[in-house]
């Protein structure tokens, strides 16, 4: 198999930004997004040159605002081919992707366990070219605890009696459903110097019931839709240094989301032409009306280890003091014999 190429989101700047406006719920929602490619696009899966690939990253945000209430997201995923050479290098990949996010007083917690399949078409038979999809489905589930949550009606002549609020008979503590996402992307690998990658995905298809009132109905308060694109481009400086920048945008209901910034890429040591050579990166990053942020980390023998940090630059700066979210991502990809035979110079795309 020819895995010259990988379909990432890992893109340039955005040319044009739009007005939006600041998201103020908690969904899928990471700096390093390339911990979690498949909370971005299911066709994303198995999208990385190697065996197979695991990866997990942990998002600590708004402690400084909320303290103990802050929101804690845990995500965790593994994928790989597991049919090679349908058609000359063409493969079908399987991936399992696990989001769980827990915040606020009243901890509530959003997971979501999903399965993943995307086809990989190489085209015009150099393997410099390819065009995937990817369909998503799985489970979600939100609950919130009630019983830590407080309600007007427990105030009584000045005195707080907590458990006695009359809202419970209206409020599940529980909801849960199914989720259908899709996603296609196309990547192409100009010359040794350069290459770029680009996606587009729809989260929420089904659209299903999220709400934790029992008087309303899928109708009045489904999910709604996410849609998600993602630009990419790995330029060459020389044999050890690379530019890597990137632009992620997702919009759903009446809010959207701008990520784009550049992660420089440095390979050190004399085997850096190998796939499992020693490097650094560091990154800037900036979330349109939201935060300012870096990331920094190393790669060797197939691992990845970074750190993230936010600095909040929203009208919650006050509040925040600028501090935004810490994150921790750990990413492994187990080398494929083929690739130390080719010796590539660069590595596939962040995803």
């Amino acid at each position: 198999m020819k895995c010259r190429i990988t379909i990432a989101a890992t893109g340039l700047l955005a040319a044009v930004m739009m007005n939006t406006s600041v998201i103020n719920a908690q969904d899928v929602h990471f700096t390093q997004f390339n911990a979690a490619p498949m909370t971005i696009n299911p066709a994303f899966t198995g999208a990385f040159q190697g065996e197979w690939r695991a990866s997990a990253v942990y998002r600590d945000q708004w402690r400084s605002v909320v303290g103990a209430s802050a929101f804690k997201t845990y995500a965790a995923s593994f994928d790989m081919p597991v049919i090679r050479d349908i058609s000359v290098d063409d493969y079908l990949a399987a991936g399992i992707q696990l989001y769980n996010d827990v915040a606020g007083d009243g901890n509530l917690a959003n997971f979501s366990a999903m399965l993943s399949v995307a086809y990989h078409k190489f085209l015009g038979g150099d393997g410099k070219k390819a065009l995937t999809v990817g369909l998503q489905g799985g489970y979600m589930q939100k609950s919130i605890d009630l019983s830590k949550l407080y309600f007007g009606d427990e105030f009584n002549e000045g005195y707080w009696q907590q458990g006695t609020s009359n809202e419970y008979p209206w409020l599940n503590n529980r909801v849960q459903g199914y989720i259908v996402n899709a996603g296609i992307a196309w990547s192409h690998v100009i010359n040794e110097r350069f290459s770029y990658a680009l996606g587009a995905g729809v989260n929420n298809i089904n659209q299903p019931l999220e709400s934790f009132s029992k008087r309303q109905t899928a109708k009045d308060v489904g999910l709604g839709m996410r849609y998600t694109g993602q630009l990419g481009a790995i330029i060459g400086i020389n044999d050890r240094f690379s530019l890597r920048p990137a632009v992620l945008i997702q919009s759903q209901a009446t809010a959207m989301e701008i990520v784009a910034g550049n992660e420089f890429h440095y390979k050190l040591g004399d085997e850096y032409d190998l796939p499992t050579s020693f490097a650094v990166f560091l990154g800037g990053w900036y979330r349109h009306q939201d935060a300012m942020m870096a990331n920094m980390g190393v790669e060797w023998k197939g691992f990845r280890v970074g750190v993230a940090y936010d600095y909040n630059t929203s009208e919650l700066n006050k509040a925040s003091n600028g501090n935004g979210g810490f994150e921790l991502m750990l990413r492994y990809i187990q080398p494929s014999p083929i690739d130390f035979a080719r010796k590539l110079l660069y590595p596939c795309a962040r995803f």
